[in-house]
C-alpha cells in the first residue's frame, strides 16, 4: 500500500499541467523585489504633469503657458502644436486614428490632456501644470449614447479608421455622424416569428460608466537611445505599443524597444496604447528620459467601461420556447474610440444570449459622446449584455410562471447547435454550468424567505463570451546545457499567473519541473511578438505557441541525442551537451507560433461559420437579504461556476474566478462615475466606492466544471473574465425574488432599491 501511494505521488510530481504550482513570482512580490515600472528612475529624468481640459466640448482659442514656464526648475512646457512639429499626424488608436497625443483645435471631453509641464522635480512640474490656462469657445455637448446617434452635436468632424480592422474600412471619410460602428446580425425572420409567438416581451436595461481602478496607476517612462527609443511602460500589449509608436514616428520597428515589468493590475485599462504616445513624443522633443505616472484621479479621465442602453424583445411560445429575439445595443464610447468598435462587434453578436433561437435580429452601435473614452474592461462588454438578457430571461420565466432554471434549461444552446452567427457550438459546457449551479444552490429545495423587514431571495444567471479572433502569438524556448529552460513570450503577467501556467506547459512537454523554467517577458527586443494580454486569449493562443515552441525544442534535443549516440531522457540532457561540445555549453532553441482561424462576419447579415476559436461560459447564483426599510442589499452567498476547459493550474483559476466575481460585485452594487454636464464629480477612491472586505459575501464558492476544450493546449482555455458575466443579473434576480421589484439599471444602490419597493407598494417617493 505504501508503495502504491509513493508511485502515485511520484507520478503527480512528474506531471506539471493540472498541478496547483505556487506562483513563480510569488516570493519576489511578497518581498518587494518584483520589478514594476512605477519604481524605475533614470539619470536626468524629467517628470511630466498634465494640464487637462475643464470643459466637455470646445474649440481651443489659445493656451497660455507663460506662468508655467516662469516657475523655477521647469524644463519646458509642451502643447499639441509642439508635438505636431515632431509628428505631423499625431493621432493614435487601435480602431480609429482619432485621438491626438495632446489636444489640437478642439477638446472633446472634460479631462482631456491639453499640455504637459516637465521638470526634474514632480512637485515643480505639478505646480507649473496648475498655472497653465486655456481659452475655449465652448460648444454644445452630447452625453447620452442613444441621443448621440441622431444628435446635431458631432464629436468628430470625420471618421478615420486605423485600417487594422477590415470591417471598419467603409467608415473612412464618413462625416456628420457619431456612430463609429453599426454591426448587425440577421438570422431567420423575426417579424414572422413575433407575429406567430404566443407571448412577446420587451424591456430596456441600462448600465453605468465605471472605471478599472488598477491599484498600480498607468505609468510610462521613455528614453532616447542611440538606435531610437526605449519605452518602459505598464502595458498589457508591449508588441502593439511598439508597432503603434513606430507607425507614429515613421520608424522601422527595430528602433522602438518596449519593456514592461509586472503589472499591478490592468483589467483592460492598459491595453493597446494609452500614455505611451505622449511620453514618447515628450522624450524625443526634449531629448531626455521622461516619466509620467498618473494619479488615481487621472485614470478616471483616461479610460473607462462603456455605459450601455440595451432594448431587448423576445417572442415565446406557450411551451416556454423562445422563437424570436430582437436586440438593440448602444455603447457609449466617449470622445475617442479606442477599441470600442471591437467591443461593439465582438460582444455585440452575443446579445441574444446563450439560447437556441432560430430568429435573431441584432443591431449594435458604437457611439461617440463627450465623456471620457471607454473601451475594454474585464469581460469586453459581456457583463453589460448578460445584465440585460439574463434579467429579461427571468422576467419572461416569472411571467410564464416557469421556474427560471427550468426555462433556461429548455432554451440553452448545446454542443452541435448553431449560435446566432451560424457558428456551431463546440466545447461550451452550458449544461454542466447550469447543472452545477442547481446543485450548489440547492435550487429545488425549500428556501427560507426571512421575516420582518429583512426579506431573502435567490437568483441565477448564465452568460458567455467569444474569444477575440483572429490573433497571433509567438514564443521561443531555450534549453540550457544543464537541462533547465527559459521561455520567452510577451504575455504580460498582471496578476493572473500567466508566467506560472506557461512554465507548466513547458515543463510538461520537456518532462522537467515547472520550477526549472524561467519566464522572460515584457521586452520586445528579447521576447517575440504577442498580440496582447486581453480577452482571456493568452492561455489558448500563447499557450499553443508555448506548447509548439517546447515541442520544437524537445524534437531538436532528441535529434541532438541521436547525433551523439545517446538515448534521450530528461536526466541525460547534461550528458548530451557534454558529449556534443566537450563541456557544459550550447543551447537548443525551439520556436512556436499560433494564429487562430477565423471567418469574418458577413457585413450585411453578421453570419460566420467560424466566429471564434472558443467560447467562455460563466454562471452565478446569489442569495441576498434586502432591508425593505432602507433598500440595503446584502449578498450573503455568491456561487460562481465557469467552464475553463481543463485548468492548467487549478488554484490560480480559482483565484481568477474570485477576483472576477468581486470586481463585478462592485459594478453591481456600488460603482458609478457620476457626471454633471460632462464634469466627473467623483474621481477618487474616497468618493468612488469599490468593494472592501466588509462588502464581500460571507460565503463565496468557486468552481470549474468538468470539461475539456479539445482545441486548446492540454484541453485548457481562458478563465480571467468568465467569473464576471452573470454576477449582476443573478443579484438582481435574487432581489426580485426577495421583494418582488425589478431594477433595470445598474448599480443596485440602496436608494434605487428603496424607491422601487415604495413604488411597488403604491407609495412612490418624490424625486429630488
Amino acid at each position: 500500500m505504501d508503495t502504491r501511494v509513493k508511485k502515485v505521488q511520484q507520478t503527480d510530481q512528474a506531471r506539471q499541467v493540472g498541478r496547483s504550482v505556487p506562483r513563480l513570482e510569488g516570493e519576489a512580490k511578497v518581498t518587494g523585489r518584483a520589478e514594476y515600472t512605477h519604481n524605475l528612475r533614470l539619470p536626468g529624468m524629467l517628470y511630466g504633469k498634465i494640464f487637462r481640459s475643464s470643459i466637455a466640448h470646445g474649440r481651443i482659442r489659445g493656451i497660455d503657458t507663460s506662468a508655467a514656464r516662469a516657475v523655477a526648475g521647469v524644463h519646458s512646457v509642451i502643447t499639441g502644436e509642439d508635438v505636431r512639429r515632431l509628428i505631423p499626424e499625431p493621432y493614435f488608436g487601435p480602431a480609429f486614428h482619432d485621438q491626438p497625443i495632446l489636444a489640437l483645435e478642439k477638446v472633446r471631453y472634460a479631462g482631456e490632456p491639453v499640455a504637459v509641464a516637465l521638470a526634474s522635480d514632480p512637485h515643480i512640474a505639478e505646480l507649473a501644470a496648475s498655472l497653465i490656462t486655456a481659452d475655449y469657445e465652448e460648444l454644445p455637448a452630447v452625453f447620452d449614447e442613444v441621443e448621440a446617434v441622431n444628435s446635431s452635436v458631432i464629436v468628430h468632424d470625420e471618421l478615420k479608421p486605423a485600417g487594422t480592422f477590415p470591417d471598419l474600412k467603409h467608415f473612412k471619410g464618413r462625416k456628420n455622424t457619431n456612430v463609429a460602428l453599426d454591426y448587425k446580425l440577421r438570422r431567420g425572420d423575426v417579424d414572422k416569428a413575433f407575429a406567430e409567438a404566443d407571448h412577446v416581451f420587451e424591456h430596456i436595461f441600462r448600465t453605468q460608466q465605471v472605471m478599472h481602478t488598477p491599484l498600480e496607476p498607468m505609468v510610462t517612462l521613455a528614453e532616447p537611445t542611440e538606435s531610437g527609443l526605449t519605452i518602459h511602460t505598464a502595458s498589457q500589449m508591449p508588441s502593439f505599443v511598439r508597432t503603434e509608436i513606430a507607425r507614429l514616428l515613421g520608424w522601422p520597428e527595430y528602433r522602438v524597444r518596449v519593456k514592461t515589468g509586472f503589472l499591478g493590475g490592468g483589467f483592460g485599462a492598459k491595453t493597446y496604447i494609452k500614455l505611451e504616445a505622449l511620453v514618447a513624443a515628450l522624450s524625443l522633443l526634449v531629448q531626455r528620459p521622461v516619466k509620467i505616472s498618473l494619479t488615481m484621479e487621472e485614470q478616471f479621465y483616461t479610460i473607462s467601461k462603456h455605459p450601455t442602453t440595451f432594448r431587448i424583445k423576445s417572442g415565446v411560445n406557450k411551451d416556454g420556447r423562445i422563437t424570436a429575439r430582437q436586440c438593440e445595443v448602444w455603447w457609449n464610447g466617449g470622445a475617442y474610440a479606442d477599441i470600442g468598435p471591437r467591443v461593439t462587434q465582438k460582444s455585440g453578436f452575443t446579445s441574444a444570449g446563450p439560447y437556441d433561437i432560430d430568429n435573431v435580429h441584432i443591431d449594435s452601435y458604437a457611439v461617440y459622446t463627450n465623456l471620457p473614452p471607454a473601451a475594454a474592461l474585464r469581460g469586453f462588454g459581456i457583463p453589460q449584455l448578460v445584465w440585460a438578457y439574463e434579467s429579461h430571461t427571468d422576467l419572461i420565466a416569472r411571467s410564464l410562471d416557469m421556474d427560471p432554471l427550468a426555462f433556461r434549461e429548455k432554451n440553452i444552446l448545446r454542443d452541435g447547435r448553431p449560435h446566432a452567427t451560424g457558428t456551431l457550438m463546440r466545447d461550451a459546457a452550458f449544461d454542466g454550468v447550469l447543472s452545477r449551479l442547481e446543485e450548489r444552490m440547492r435550487w429545488r429545495e425549500p428556501f427560507e424567505r426571512g421575516t420582518g423587514s429583512i426579506r431573502r431571495g435567490h437568483g441565477i444567471a448564465i452568460g458567455f463570451k467569444a474569444s477575440i479572433s483572429p490573433t497571433t502569438s509567438v514564443a521561443t524556448v531555450t534549453i540550457a546545457a544543464d537541462g533547465s529552460a527559459c521561455l520567452y513570450c510577451n504575455t504580460a503577467d498582471m496578476g493572473q499567473g500567466s508566467d506560472t501556467a506557461m512554465a507548466q506547459i513547458v515543463g510538461e512537454v520537456l518532462d522537467i519541473p515547472t520550477e526549472s523554467v524561467k519566464v522572460v517577458h515584457g521586452d520586445t527586443d528579447m521576447a517575440p511578438y504577442d498580440m496582447g494580454t486581453l480577452g482571456s486569449r493568452s492561455m489558448f493562443h500563447m499557450g499553443h505557441a508555448v506548447h509548439a515552441a517546447a515541442q520544437d525544442a524537445r524534437a531538436k534535443l532528441e535529434a541532438l541525442s541521436l547525433e551523439v549516440g545517446l538515448a534521450y531522457a530528461p536526466g541525460t540532457v547534461a550528458a548530451v551537451f557534454q558529449k556534443k561540445y566537450g563541456m557544459q555549453a550550447g543551447n537548443v532553441i525551439g520556436i512556436g507560433n499560433f494564429s487562430s482561424s477565423y471567418a469574418p462576419a458577413d457585413h450585411e447579415t453578421g453570419m460566420s461559420a467560424n466566429i471564434t476559436p472558443f467560447w467562455m461560459i460563466g454562471g452565478a447564483g446569489a442569495e441576498v437579504e434586502v432591508d425593505t426599510e432602507t433598500g440595503h442589499v446584502r449578498v450573503t452567498r455568491l456561487v460562481n461556476v465557469i467552464d475553463a476547459g481543463k485548468p492548467i493550474n487549478p488554484r490560480i483559476v480559482a483565484t481568477q474566478i474570485s477576483g472576477a466575481a468581486i470586481m463585478q460585485l462592485g459594478a453591481t452594487l456600488f460603482e458609478r462615475m457620476e457626471f454633471d454636464r460632462g464634469q466627473l464629480v467623483n474621481p477618487s477612491l474616497a468618493n468612488y466606492k469599490i468593494p472592501g472586505m466588509q462588502d464581500l459575501p460571507s460565503t463565496m464558492e468557486n468552481e470549474t466544471v468538468v470539461s475539456e476544450q479539445h482545441s486548446g493546449p492540454f484541453g485548457a482555455k481562458g478563465a480571467g473574465e468568465s467569473g464576471t458575466f452573470a454576477v449582476s443579473p443573478a443579484i438582481a434576480n435574487a432581489i426580485e425574488d426577495a421583494v418582488g421589484v425589478r431594477i433595470t439599471a445598474l448599480p443596485l444602490v440602496p436608494e434605487v432599491v428603496y424607491r422601487a419597493i415604495r413604488s411597488a407598494r403604491g407609495e412612490p417617493l418624490l424625486e429630488d
